[in-house]
């Protein structure tokens, strides 16, 4: 009994992805076709289908599995304890100053490794 209830969901799953995809053609279709048609008609048309489409592929097992990963990610965001403004505010200044000494520190290496070169070989850059 297990082996056909999967099958009927493989079967179930595979329908409604065939209904996603004829809802997106239709939109799609349907936009161009109706092209002399008011923009405002064809801009909610397009969205209504792309709605149905949605609420279509919500119902697919990779959809389900997409609403419990988004409850779960909600969930866990909400344990994340954000920084204060203070905190953020020292970290960004640490890490410019940081970037400023590390650019300050590549540029002067950089200078004394072309000053080398010219060194040896003889040679103005």
């Amino acid at each position: 009994m297990n082996v056909e209830s999967q099958n009927r969901n493989k079967g179930k799953n595979i329908a409604l992805w065939g209904l996603v995809f004829i809802l997106l053609a239709a939109a799609v279709v349907g936009n161009s076709v109706f092209a002399e048609k008011s923009l405002l008609i064809r801009v909610v048309a397009v969205v209504i289908a792309f709605a149905a489409a949605a609420v279509t592929a919500l119902q697919t097992i990779q959809g389900k599995a997409l609403l419990t990963f988004s409850r779960e990610s909600i969930k866990e965001v909400r344990k994340v304890v954000w920084p204060t403004r203070q905190e953020t505010i020292q970290t960004t200044l640490i890490i410019f100053a940081f970037t400023v000494v590390m650019g300050l520190f590549l540029f002067l290496i950089d200078g004394a490794l072309i000053w080398l070169v010219e060194l040896i070989t003889g040679m103005k850059g």
